[in-house]
């Protein structure tokens, strides 16, 4: 029997986020595990679907260093989440545990 290699893309949940609810039910997912990496990480997902060009501008951050700031291996000031929650059009929702 002849093996037939298996053909793979890379997944990439920007194609996913494609209204505002699908942004803030993402974003409010990945606060609900509380991985700190993760949330910048989610929010630079969020950035790029809207163009992280548009986010940069509306959040007074410079383009390249949201893109840092919004990997996995970025550690942004939390200032910096709060202009990109801003500029995203989203808020950040809290209640008692």
């Amino acid at each position: 029997m002849k093996k037939r290699k298996l053909k793979t893309t890379r997944w990439d949940v920007v194609e996913h986020l494609k209204t505002e609810d699908d942004m803030a039910n993402y974003l409010e997912a990945v606060i609900e595990d509380g991985n700190p990496a993760v949330i910048s990480a989610a929010l630079g997902d969020i950035a790029r679907a809207k163009g992280m060009t548009q986010i940069a501008r509306k959040s007074g951050l410079g383009r390249e260093s949201l893109y840092k700031a919004l990997s996995t291996e970025g550690n942004p000031e939390f200032t910096t989440i709060l202009k990109v929650v801003k500029a995203l059009g989203l808020k950040i929702h809290v209640e008692a545990a």
